[in-house]
């Protein structure tokens, strides 16, 4: 049976807001401010990097979030809540969902997907699989997440590097899987989200075109550079 909560998410947009160390944004007071500005945009839920970040966006919003840790280990590339621990500290925070890499990389310590979301599902908590392929989607779905997700498709060496998004993944997994799916992965304008929508996406995941004001800035400085290299712009007025 679905979990209540996707009611809320359901064909609705997802705001990333996320922000690395060094970032002029990172801070669990500038996400949560930021998190306010999505959801006063009209946003049906938030995703959220760390506990501090998830517990102070549940502070300034009525939102949905979406919790993950993204944390380094030496043994493995799976970085999106990679572990028991990471869970742990996601659940203390609050967090309404709890996404986890999905993907087939070897995983730290030796540990297996299935121990993981076995103990989640131990925890009763509400799990999003980021997955880079359709086979992960199908086997993340057997093993009994409540949703998948497209984040990590262009992310894993063996999944298509893509300069748009996934759309191919987004609908074979709608056709193939009984959970929702969700469309994340450089989705930079409405119109790309809406086809998410159309190719059978539940909800659609948007972060770095909203929330991530030095990327977005210096698309338009490439764009603008770009064209002046080849047109000029000479003007009788300057």
């Amino acid at each position: 049976m679905r979990h209540p909560i996707f009611e809320q998410l359901h064909k609705g947009l997802i705001v990333s807001c996320q922000a690395l160390e060094g970032e002029p944004l990172f801070g669990a007071s500038h996400m949560a401010k930021m998190a306010k500005a999505a959801e006063m945009g009209g946003a049906a839920a938030i995703r959220a990097n760390s506990a501090g970040d998830v517990r102070a966006i549940r502070a300034e919003t009525k939102l949905p979030v979406i919790g993950l840790v993204k944390r380094d280990y030496p043994d493995s590339e799976v970085y999106i809540t990679p572990t028991a621990k990471e869970v742990d500290e996601l659940l203390e925070a609050g967090a309404d969902i709890i996404a986890v890499d999905a993907t087939g990389r070897p995983r730290p310590d030796g540990g297996t997907l299935e121990d993981l979301v076995s103990y989640m599902k131990s925890r009763d908590a509400v799990i999003m699989a980021d997955i880079s392929t359709l086979a992960e989607a199908v086997y993340a779905a057997a093993l009994g997440v409540d949703c998948v997700s497209t984040t990590m498709s262009g992310y894993t060496g063996y999944s298509p590097q893509l300069t748009e998004p996934d759309f191919g993944l987004v609908r074979g997994a709608a056709l193939q899987l009984s959970v929702p799916v969700i469309a994340e992965g450089r989705i930079s304008d409405p119109a790309q989200a809406v086809k998410a929508l159309e190719e059978g996406a539940f909800a659609v995941v948007v972060g770095t075109a909203i929330t991530r004001p030095q990327v977005i800035t210096s698309r338009y400085v490439d764009q603008i550079r770009k064209a002046v290299d080849r047109n000029g712009f000479e003007s009788a007025h300057f």
